[in-house]
């Protein structure tokens, strides 16, 4: 028994439909604007909370434990706020690589904080790092043309 195939565009008539380009931007400008204020700071309080309770591992939290976790928040912040105000304006290959510096060096510095060796802190930074760099190059890679102009 013979079956018909599938057109094009899942219509058995063969009429083709237009996919949309870009998925639609269900958020308002001012979701938007709130959200460029609210991830860094929400993700730097949860990165310095993570420092702190890995330096003082399961101890008594202290005042000095606190700034400690305030400090590396704010720099976290800073340091994302950087890389994506920069990123946008590179080549992908150098996108990817300042990606992968902040995501490894991120992960470097938190394993830092259990007490492990520099060795081993640097080496797992460096591998997470590694790994985080392959898959932002096939982001990018897919992503933008060789110029670094976004596709679609």
């Amino acid at each position: 028994m013979a079956h018909a195939a599938p057109a094009p565009g899942g219509r058995a008539s063969g009429t083709v439909t237009a996919r949309p380009s870009m998925l639609p931007d269900v958020f308002s400008a001012r979701t938007h604007m709130i959200a460029s204020v609210a991830v860094p700071l929400v993700l730097g309080l949860i990165y310095g909370y993570w420092a702190a309770a890995n330096r003082r591992s399961g101890g008594e939290i202290t005042g000095w434990n606190l700034l400690f976790g305030f400090l590396t928040a704010l720099a976290f912040i800073v340091a994302y706020v950087g890389v994506r105000a920069l990123g946008p304006h590179m080549r992908r290959e150098l996108h990817a690589v300042v990606w992968a510096a902040f995501v490894g060096g991120s992960f470097g510095f938190l394993y830092s904080q259990t007490d492990a060796s520099v060795l081993r802190s640097s080496l797992m930074g460096l591998a997470v790092g590694a790994a985080w760099f392959v898959v932002m190059f096939y982001r990018y890679y897919t992503h933008e043309d060789a110029q670094g102009h976004r596709l679609g």
